[in-house]
């Protein structure tokens, strides 16, 4: 291994920026906000994992969704922060299950019950127009599959749209494409008679 040298800091008064820093907007394409599991590795967990211990990871990591994925590596759904939350270990716990016992597959929600935006719909469409198809939905996040490649493409959070468009959102608690979708909406203004 190469040793490198320390420098002194005293005399550095800038910081660099990037030079290509973008401003989003409503009207910004829709792939700005978009995590591609071509570019980032998918957040996966195994299907026999310990719910227990995922949940305490995902809170440590302050990870909110993981893909559940089966000895084969073969997708079979996904598991929020908020399905393992303490809250709803305890419910099974009450119903007469271990701790111990629980697994990520006893909170997970399969893929058969999922729906997602397909990746060709995305390329074209404008960040306003994911907020407006996912308003109703009440979700934080929504998958995007590539039907070309039957693949899960990646993920479109809200929390990361929230944050790109620098929405007055707490976003430290689950934001939802719903909440986003109310802080982008005028106010009506009250009619006056």
């Amino acid at each position: 291994m190469k040793k490198l040298t320390l420098h002194e800091v005293e005399a550095v008064d800038e910081l660099a920026w990037p030079t290509n820093h973008q401003e989003y907007s409503l009207h910004s394409p829709a792939l700005d906000v978009f995590t591609d599991f071509k570019n980032v590795k998918p957040l996966v967990i195994d299907a026999h994992a310990s719910a227990v211990e995922v949940e305490s990871l995902m809170k440590k990591a302050h990870v909110r969704l993981k893909l559940v994925i089966d000895k084969k590596e073969h997708f079979i759904g996904l598991v929020s922060y908020d399905s393992l939350n303490s809250q709803e270990i305890v419910k099974k716990l009450v119903k007469g299950d271990l701790r111990e016992n629980l697994l990520i597959t006893d909170f997970m929600i399969p893929k058969s019950k999922l729906k997602a935006i397909a990746y060709a719909d995305i390329a074209n469409a404008k960040i306003g127009d994911i907020i407006e198809t996912l308003k109703v939905a009440g979700q934080q996040h929504c998958l995007v599959i590539d039907r070309k490649d039957h693949t899960i493409r990646g993920v479109l959070s809200a929390n990361d749209i929230a944050k790109k468009l620098h929405l007055a959102i707490d976003v430290s608690t689950p934001t939802s494409f719903a909440s986003i979708f109310e802080a982008i909406s005028p106010i009506p203004q009250p009619l006056v008679v």
